[in-house]
């Protein structure tokens, strides 16, 4: 970060100006180092992180440290390609230096991401963003916490019957909604005739995956039920990729009429994919859906084997979690503005106070204006080698 530098005369008549302040106005100087946007909301945030500067005088009057401790690097890439540099970007737009925080991955391990969380508060942490890998070890971390008077933030994924004071994610039914929606509008445009389906699910331990299926059983419920569509089976749900080739592949081996998936998410997709496309199963022919825009995922709809993807701007989730752990950190409560829902936690049969931000989906239609633009992906990542010729058809410049 770059600060303008002061002359001497105005950095020592700014200095007696504060003293001056703070002595004949007692605690009015720490009333406004702790000041904070009172309008910020989700529609504040954006990919330049400006909005964080505003948080300055609240990081300056909180105390301890924020810990960010994230799940792993296997059910999504994106843990590590976007949630650990935002964070850590926000954190420091916001003014706080690297011996206040901290941002780790768990690495797909409970053992790991409690010992993580036991040992940041050990080191001073007073606010944890916590994603958990399952909802078994995200309340033993929130109960000792809670215990050590410590205050949790849910990231992206919830603690069912946890006892954290707020939850940062995407409207995870709208996510599945919007796959949901997205396969409906491919098959049509691939005039696929008489979709026979494969429903595929997250991993049973993770919530956002109940919530996933919730969504977009809503779209491909009715459907099934009226006769236009076949549901042919319904996986146990994985957030592994291997585990869900295999899954597919034991449903389409016994089943060869199937020419349709609901997939939610990219990284268990791109196996399946690379599985059919050795079928020699041909482009815009069997549309599968995807979520998080990844490399692969998005290359896999320029080359017609995924309908499309639901893209979740992880800058904005980031940068919504910061703003809550510093109004925490500070002993502040977060306005109504950027509390903007609630989510049913089903264990304890509780509401969390919620910020919910919305997804997007992308195809080739709208990809330029979303990922691209946001730099999500390098459009020259993206066109490299066999996928210039379908960038340029869908108007992506490397």
């Amino acid at each position: 970060m770059r600060f303008r530098k002061a002359g001497v005369f105005g950095g020592l008549s700014l200095a007696l100006s504060a003293a001056m302040v703070g002595t004949l106005c007692g605690g009015a100087a720490a009333s406004v180092r702790a000041s904070a946007p009172s309008n910020v909301s989700t529609s504040s945030f954006n990919n330049s992180f400006t909005v964080m500067k505003q948080f300055k005088g609240l990081a300056a009057s909180g105390k301890g440290k924020v810990a960010a401790i994230l799940p792993d690097t296997v059910s999504s890439t994106r843990y590590v390609e976007f949630d650990q540099p935002d964070i850590t970007k926000a954190l420091t737009t916001a003014g706080l230096s690297s011996s206040q925080f901290v941002v780790q991955n768990a690495l797909g391990s409970d053992t790991t991401q409690l010992t993580d969380a036991q040992t940041d508060i050990s080191n001073g942490a007073t606010v944890l963003l916590v994603d958990p890998l399952d909802s078994g070890v995200g309340k033993q971390i929130e109960t000792y916490a809670k215990s050590h008077g410590v205050k949790v933030i849910d990231y992206d994924r919830l603690t069912l019957g946890g006892s954290r004071q707020y939850y940062v994610s995407f409207n995870n039914v709208t996510v599945g909604k919007t796959m949901g929606k997205g396969l409906v509008s491919c098959v049509a445009a691939w005039h696929v005739k008489k979709p026979q389906v494969v429903v595929m699910h997250g991993a049973v331990t993770d919530n956002n995956a109940t919530l996933f299926a919730q969504g977009y059983d809503s779209v491909l419920n009715p459907l099934f039920k009226s006769g236009k569509w076949k549901a042919v089976a319904h996986t146990a749900g994985t957030w592994d990729p291997p585990t869900a080739e295999t899954e597919f592949q034991a449903v389409y081996t016994a089943h060869h009429n199937v020419n349709a998936a609901l997939i939610p998410n990219d990284e268990t997709g791109a196996p399946i994919i690379t599985y059919l496309q050795s079928l020699h199963v041909k482009p815009k022919t069997f549309p599968t859906t995807g979520q998080d825009a990844t490399l692969t995922g998005l290359q896999n709809v320029l080359s017609g084997y995924q309908c499309g993807t639901v893209y979740k701007p992880i800058y904005l989730e980031a940068q919504a979690a910061v703003a809550l752990a510093l109004y925490l950190r500070a002993g502040k409560t977060p306005p109504k503005s950027l509390v903007n829902g609630t989510t049913k936690d089903t264990a304890s049969n509780t509401s969390v106070p919620s910020v919910l931000m919305t997804p997007k989906w992308v195809t080739t239609a709208n990809m330029n204006s979303t990922v691209i633009k946001d730099n999500f992906v390098p459009a020259s990542q993206l066109c490299a080698g066999s996928y210039q010729s379908a960038c340029t058809a869908a108007g992506i410049t490397p």
